[in-house]
């Protein structure tokens, strides 16, 4: 049974990846912040994939614009975004060596794509989230010899605990038809699920970052 590591497993994406993975008939370990990952990892006697769904939004922290952003809302967003993520990754390479192989899929944001207006305006959150897709596809040149593929998924607003605040924002919601003109609405966990799932089976593509995000990057 393959197995696959879905950090961020309790929340709104990683809870419908280890939904969507269940359902392909992996065996799963959920990983939380609470959780020891050194223990995790090493209790595991194969790792096929390894998903790092988690992450936060700062602005509790005092994330903002620059010149508004604390360090500390910076330090804890790119922290628990971004150094996890590579701690995560170091940890998980030589067991896809063992393999022969692996796959590792990252969740960045389209925010680590464009710009943010001032609905938006979060940088250490976007800086996490672009550095996501620095170091995934710094990954895939690195790692594509030990047959290990790394690649991205960017989403859009998605309908998840951690967007509460967007989808209580009735500037946001009245924006959505611009933002996601596909839906005009919030994407759906399982969305970006199905995408995950798809980038850590692919055996022929590395190093993508793949939006999700009802056309807010196609214009």
């Amino acid at each position: 049974m393959q197995t696959v590591v879905v950090t961020g497993s309790a929340g709104g994406i990683g809870a419908a990846t280890s939904a969507a993975f269940e359902a392909e008939g992996w065996r799963i370990v959920g990983i939380e912040a609470e959780d020891d990952p050194e223990a995790a990892f090493t209790a595991l006697d194969r790792l096929d994939a390894l998903v790092c769904a988690h992450g936060i939004s700062g602005r509790r922290y005092g994330d903002g614009p620059v010149d508004a952003c604390t360090d500390e809302g910076w330090a804890t967003v790119l922290e628990s975004n971004l150094t996890t993520v590579f701690r995560y990754c170091r940890r998980a390479i030589p067991l896809f060596r063992a393999n022969g192989g692996g796959a590792i899929v990252t969740v960045s944001s389209v925010l680590g794509l464009v710009g943010g207006d001032e609905d938006f305006a979060t940088h250490a959150y976007a800086a996490s989230k672009a550095g996501l897709i620095g170091l995934t596809r710094a990954m895939a040149a690195t790692y594509a010899r030990d047959r290990i593929r790394c690649n991205v998924v960017a989403p859009g607003l998605i309908a998840t605990p951690m967007s509460r605040r967007a989808q209580e924002d009735e500037r946001i919601r009245s924006r959505l038809p611009e933002l996601q003109p596909l839906t005009g609405d919030f994407g759906r966990p399982e969305d970006v699920a199905g995408a995950i799932v798809y980038l850590a089976t692919a055996p022929f593509v590395t190093g993508t970052v793949l939006t999700v995000d009802g056309g807010w990057t196609a214009r």
